[in-house]
């Protein structure tokens, strides 16, 4: 199936022929929906935390920290903001020259409260002569536009959101890169150092370590943090061979194979190299300007507190396991902890015998963990908690998107419709094991989640394949809690409209 030259261009990907088979087998075969137990709710696992409850976990957190360990708040942000800006660019090619959509009404009756109306004003006197509210005045209003989404202008309609100007104060703009970074000296700071990683693509990686380089000093003198800031972008490796529609290899007009990016669930791969001992996973657009951001914070606390004391314990469990000799008592013990706060089922457990339990045992507590914040379900579109059932036969909690419902099915759908909680990407992992030594996260994935969808590439139809999202298949195999959040620690970004929000503002 493969020429020499499909070897040679395998080869320089770091991907297999192997790999690209199974692929390819993919596609003919697709993915199997998973088998679903219920919708995760509060008393059915997700946790709604007591004020009692959370002010303890915000101290074991603190403690945590004072103990030293390596924390690293990681942020997926490549990719361009064009999405953002999907209905400007409507406007900007379109046939109207003056607004006449709700949406473009909005964005020019309230263009003043953007924080980057200062920029915008600027380019659009450096490429006109004259500023916003002037072309406004002469009906120019894909002037405006063209200036913000265009190359010659600020070029936002190519750059990702990490780079755009989100918040206005008093002294300046800042940018959701800016704002994870306060966010990081707020809540995941180890002995006065604040380590925060960004994914990005090669082509905007420049950009965002010179926006680094002179506004940390800034940063570091206000919060009185050292900060180690680090990139990587998405590896070769797990990109992803794009099929025909008869599932064949898509071939370039030269020839060549194409590749397409594996989707987030890449990073799993990023996320593994990091040494750190707890990670913070938030998406690059949910942020908010100062005076919002103590809710944030302390709710990062709290389930980052969730995490470590769960982990204590946990850890406790594999070291008597090591040393032997358990009791039935201890087993139950054990067993319940895995039932209860793991929320995890395991079949049977009670026909097994006891060196079967403690093998189980063993393999459900000796591996990642992640604690993720849930907010009520206000109808964003996205996934949500579910409890569902493993290879092993298993029910565990999981995040999960549409695609990987059966929609033929009447009570998933219904599960899926009346599901009162939402995924916010609102994450705090422990990715070492009790030993110190950190987990191969890869080995952790569930690669029947991985997801088909259809493009196109020079005016052909193809189709492409997603690999198990990072907060989806990628983490399948991790102990998982949910924790309800408030709602206002959830403001993500989706439109250029969305930061015309009270959250925004």
């Amino acid at each position: 199936m493969f020429t020499s030259d499909d070897l040679k261009q395998l080869k320089a990907k770091g991907i297999t022929p192997e790999q690209a088979e199974h692929q390819l087998q993919q596609f003919r075969q697709g993915f199997p929906f998973l088998k679903l137990r219920a919708a995760a709710a509060i008393g059915a696992g997700i946790k709604a935390p007591s004020d009692a409850e959370c002010q303890a976990f915000v101290e074991a957190w603190n403690a945590y920290k004072a103990e030293g360990h390596h924390i690293t708040k990681f942020v997926p942000a490549s990719g361009a903001a064009s999405r953002m800006f999907k209905n400007m660019f409507e406007f900007r090619d379109g046939d109207h020259d003056a607004p006449s959509t709700d949406f473009e009404r909005a964005y020019f009756d309230n263009i003043h409260s953007f924080a980057f109306f200062p920029a915008l004003d600027d380019a659009c006197t450096v490429l006109y002569g004259k500023g916003v509210d002037d072309l406004m005045a002469e009906g120019s209003y894909k002037s405006v536009v063209h200036a913000m989404l265009d190359e010659d202008g600020l070029n936002y309609g190519q750059l990702p959101k990490g780079l755009l100007q989100f918040h206005a104060y008093a002294d300046c703009a800042r940018t959701p890169l800016e704002e994870h970074l306060v966010e990081a000296a707020l809540y995941a700071t180890s002995q006065g150092r604040a380590d925060v990683h960004f994914t990005v693509s090669a082509e905007h990686r420049e950009l965002f370590e010179e926006l680094v380089e002179r506004v940390l000093p800034e940063y570091e003198s206000r919060f009185g943090v050292k900060y180690n800031v680090s990139f990587s972008e998405q590896k070769p490796s797990t990109d992803t061979i794009a099929a025909t529609m008869d599932d064949e290899p898509f071939r370039t007009s030269d020839g060549r194979l194409l590749f397409r990016p594996g989707g987030h669930g890449a990073l799993i791969q990023n996320l593994s190299d990091l040494e750190s001992d707890v990670v913070f996973i938030k998406n690059i657009d949910n942020v908010v300007p100062d005076d919002l951001k103590p809710a944030t914070t302390l709710w990062k606390q709290v389930i980052a507190g969730v995490l470590v004391t769960t982990q204590r314990q946990a850890f406790d469990y594999l070291r008597r396991l090591d040393e032997g000799n358990l009791g039935q008592a201890e087993i139950a013990e054990m067993e319940q902890f895995v039932r209860t706060t793991l929320s995890t089922e395991i079949p049977a457990f009670d026909t097994l015998s006891d060196a079967e339990r403690l093998d189980l045992l063993r393999a459900k507590l000796n591996r990642p963990m992640r604690v993720c914040g849930m907010v009520k379900n206000v109808g964003e579109p996205g996934g949500g908690p579910f409890l569902a059932f493993n290879a092993d036969g298993s029910v565990s909690p999981q995040i999960l998107e549409s695609s990987q419902i059966d929609t033929h099915n009447p009570a998933y759908m219904s599960m899926f419709k009346g599901g009162t909680h939402f995924n916010p990407v609102d994450l705090v992992c422990a990715i070492r094991d009790y030993r110190g030594e950190r987990f191969d996260l890869p080995r952790y994935v569930d690669p029947a989640t991985g997801f088909i969808s259809y493009k196109s590439k020079d005016g052909r139809e193809l189709k492409a394949l997603e690999l198990p999202g990072l907060w989806n298949g990628a983490m399948s195999d991790w102990s998982t809690i949910f924790v309800e959040v408030p709602l206002e620690t959830f403001n993500p970004v989706k439109t250029v409209n969305d930061l015309l929000r009270p959250q925004h503002q």
